[in-house]
């Protein structure tokens, strides 16, 4: 496990510096002289494969993570919504520390329960109820 100064952690995970590498890049879209010009969006690499993170906290950060995971290990993303690199510098931390929390609660296993015998006769009173106005649909006779 790779340590040093700490960037972010939380409950038994912890993130250091060395593990995450910020470049600044030319953003794309719209913007005239200036996105030609000046480098503001970010593009943020987390290696996740050096991180050391539990079993299933690594595995739900690999199906989160997706497309933005390399074969390498190594989540990337691009953070280009504001003007300037500090902004976007700053969200794209704050968008790898969200996806690492979100990783880090594991899902609560589904108690398997019983319908009641209430809710039985319940349902099958609805059931029949609408079986009987379904039924007074067909076509009128003349008697």
């Amino acid at each position: 496990m790779v340590t040093g100064p700490l960037l972010f952690s939380g409950r038994g995970w912890r993130v250091p510096e060395a593990l995450v590498e910020l470049r600044f890049i030319r953003a794309s879209g719209p913007g005239g002289q200036n996105v030609n010009k000046v480098s503001t969006a970010v593009e943020l690499r987390f290696n996740l494969a050096e991180a050391g993170f539990e079993a299933g906290h690594h595995q739900r950060l690999t199906r989160l993570a997706g497309d933005r995971l390399t074969l390498d290990g190594v989540i990337v993303l691009k953070a280009e919504r504001f003007r300037s690199q500090e902004r976007n510098r700053e969200d794209a931390l704050e968008r790898l520390r969200l996806m690492i929390e979100k990783a880090a609660i594991a899902p609560k296993r589904r108690i398997a329960t019983r319908p009641t015998l209430g809710s039985k006769e319940r349902r099958l009173t609805a059931k029949s109820g609408r079986s009987d106005i379904k039924a007074g649909r067909g076509r009128v006779r003349e008697e």
